[in-house]
């Protein structure tokens, strides 16, 4: 009789726990993805936003990458080696976080956090083949913002 309750119980902090996870997983509201709604973020009124430290002569990436971002981009433009196993395999947008495509369609890579005793928080995604949409998440993929990344070669 012990074992069958057990079971019981067991199932029900299951369905549970799965339930929490599905309400915890409803996507943000508009203000938290603005480069997806087509609205542009508002800029603080205090200061214009700083552009990302480049060379002179390199082409700008958006001011909300961090610089490890570069490193990133450039291996997915060179189609690799990537340094986690992980890189380039199926981003599932189970959460339709970003606008709906075929499985397949989007890609996930690893942007290094310094000091992170793992791969962190930060990814970088692509849709298509090649890349022609990316989009930044520095929440593990609870929040988005796309950009344009200029022709490989040009911002290096």
């Amino acid at each position: 009789m012990r074992k069958p309750l057990l079971l019981l119980v067991a199932i029900v902090l299951l369905i549970g726990g799965l339930l929490a996870i599905k309400v915890a997983q409803r996507p943000p509201p508009p203000q938290f993805a603005p480069s997806l709604t087509g609205a542009a973020p508002a800029a603080p009124a205090s200061a214009p936003a700083p552009d990302i430290a480049r060379a002179p002569g390199q082409a700008a990436l958006p001011p909300f990458l961090p610089a490890e971002a570069r490193h990133t981009i450039a291996l997915i433009q060179a189609g690799g080696p990537f340094p986690h196993r992980q890189d380039g395999g199926v981003f599932g947008n189970r959460e339709q976080r970003l606008p709906p495509r075929p499985r397949g369609y989007y890609r996930e890579y690893t942007v290094e956090t310094p000091g992170a005793g793992n791969r962190g928080a930060r990814r970088i995604v692509t849709g298509g083949t090649p890349p022609s949409g990316w989009f930044y998440s520095d929440d593990h993929y609870d929040t988005f913002r796309s950009f344009d990344v200029p022709p490989a070669g040009s911002w290096k």
